[in-house]
């Protein structure tokens, strides 16, 4: 399966679509493949297993100066796109099927309501977005989980207690959310004092898998959301860690997690497909029909509320501007019809979808249609709209500024000047050729903000990695006094880091 999977994979990156796609084409086909294996998993373990580590993954990497500036329209996704998908899908399925519980459609809607981001990030590393809007999609990509579990989670409730108070919901909201919060920052200040004591870089990443999972099931058990916690979590360490973790552990550590992240995506389309094949083949043919009009239903709702909330907020936003009731710092904090439209195509579902799926109990009232529809969404939404992404952006023309690129180049500046400092007394030999390829790169910074660094053929010794630790500790000040964002810092981390291992560290 894996092997098919990276097959499926690389044919994905050579005519340019997101990888998603086939495996969700895959998935499909598995469901009716003969004899194929009957392999299920225990539910309370599929948000843990799959979940978790995707959005600690997700959320590490989330700029917390991104996410401030963009609050208003990622809010709006996050809460009432969210809002709005799940009830249209909850009114959709039970006029489909009457004898429906509300709580269960309610459930259904929670389950095919957030966008998945690994589709997203897939086609967007294709072309060059505005950055604005490559970082709206991320933020909401990033917190919309956490809205539509909290739905999900309330739903389930309801049909596990058969009548659920209001009174009973307010109380465990306000608790799964300032609960959560206040974990996952606790567990931030907590976790690195055990983690970066472990030098050994398999040591360091196992433990850093089951720490994430403690967490997880942690939160879990104390009623708190833990979606909201892991992601507390890991923006608040992505802020302490590269300080405190060497190039050793921190360049196999992400090419780790990017390749777990990789097999969770196929195992969830491999096990979705496996949970199909008997729900298929248990319906009759009139009954499968129904099914497949009902999905079909499903996506088409899901596609229109979200294009029909994009535009709505864009009217409703322009209004207020027009009006003079609200002044965005950036002009071009409202995006253009265009814009809009690709925000709103770019609704993918994928991995959590599948997850949420799974994690319903055995004996939920139309568990079987839930699934299958749930699957079925993520198919063609994957299918419909991650083949026509990358196209319909391009026939758009939407160009990006590179506000990165001119922070790279910023920053780049800023760190070699200070390697030069850390070295400029030193006399030898040594010293003198490190000056001079440290002053070709401050020219070329100069004159080529795209353009990467070279670390050079230079013999390994403490003088180069003291002008590293200088250039390293330039950037970390200037990502915390925000003159550079997340996204130029782990650029640049990432070249120190490989002038890091060559130097020997």
């Amino acid at each position: 399966m894996l092997l098919g999977a990276v097959a499926l994979s690389a044919l994905a990156r050579r005519i340019k679509v997101p990888y998603p796609t086939f495996l969700a084409i895959g998935g499909a086909a598995i469901a009716f493949v003969p004899a194929s294996p009957s392999w299920t998993l225990e539910p309370d373990l599929a948000l843990a297993l799959f979940v978790a580590p995707v959005l600690l993954d997700a959320a590490y990497d989330t700029s917390l100066r991104d996410l401030r500036n963009n609050w208003v329209p990622v809010s709006t996704l996050v809460v009432a796109a969210v809002g709005l998908t799940t009830a249209g899908v909850a009114f959709v399925a039970h006029r489909l099927i009457p004898d429906m519980p509300w709580a269960a459609a309610v459930a259904l809607g929670a389950i095919v309501a957030p966008p998945d981001a690994a589709a997203a990030v897939a086609i967007l590393s294709q072309v060059r977005l505005p950055y604005r809007m490559v970082k709206v999609l991320e933020g909401e990509s990033l917190l919309n989980d956490a809205s539509s579990l909290l739905i999900y989670r309330i739903a389930v409730g309801a049909v596990a207690m058969e009548h659920l108070k209001w009174s009973q919901i307010g109380p465990t909201v306000a608790l799964a959310l300032g609960g959560s919060v206040v974990a996952g920052l606790l567990a931030a200040r907590v976790m690195p004092l055990f983690i970066t004591r472990i030098t050994e870089a398999p040591s360091a990443i196992i433990v850093q898998f089951a720490t994430t999972f403690m967490i997880w099931i942690g939160a879990e058990h104390l009623g708190l959301s833990g979606i909201l916690t892991i992601v507390v979590y890991a923006m608040t360490i992505a802020r302490m860690a590269p300080a405190r973790m060497p190039a050793r552990l921190r360049v196999p550590s992400y090419a780790v997690w990017e390749t777990t992240v990789f097999v969770l995506n196929v195992l969830a389309f491999m096990l979705i497909g496996l949970q199909v094949q008997p729900i298929w083949s248990r319906l009759a043919q009139e009954v499968r029909w129904e099914y497949c009009v009902a999905a079909g239903w499903i996506l088409l709702t899901i596609i229109l509320v979200r294009l029909g909330w994009v535009m709505t907020y864009r009217t409703i936003l322009r209004v207020l501007i027009a009006h003079g009731i609200y002044h965005p710092k950036d002009p071009n904090a409202v995006a253009s019809p265009k814009g809009g439209i690709i925000i709103a195509w770019c609704g993918m579902r994928g991995l959590v979808t599948l997850a949420t799926a799974f994690a319903l109990p055995e004996h939920f009232p139309y568990r079987d249609f839930i699934v299958f529809s749930a699957f079925a969404v993520v198919l063609g939404s994957l299918v419909i709209q991650g083949l026509t992404l990358r196209p319909l952006i391009l026939a758009f023309g939407l160009k990006d500024d590179d506000p990165v690129g001119v922070e790279v180049a910023r920053a780049r500046a800023f760190a070699y000047r200070a390697a030069l400092d850390a070295i400029e007394s030193d006399p030898s030999e040594e010293a003198e050729i490190l000056r001079l390829e440290y002053r070709a790169i401050l020219m070329q910074a100069e004159n080529d903000p795209d353009g990467g660094v070279a670390s050079g053929e230079l013999p390994a010794d403490p003088l180069r990695r003291r002008a590293i630790d200088a250039a390293r500790k330039t950037i970390f000040d200037l990502r915390a006094t925000e003159v550079i964002g997340d996204d130029a810092f782990h650029k640049l981390e990432e070249e120190l880091d490989r002038a890091e291992l060559s130097a020997g560290g």
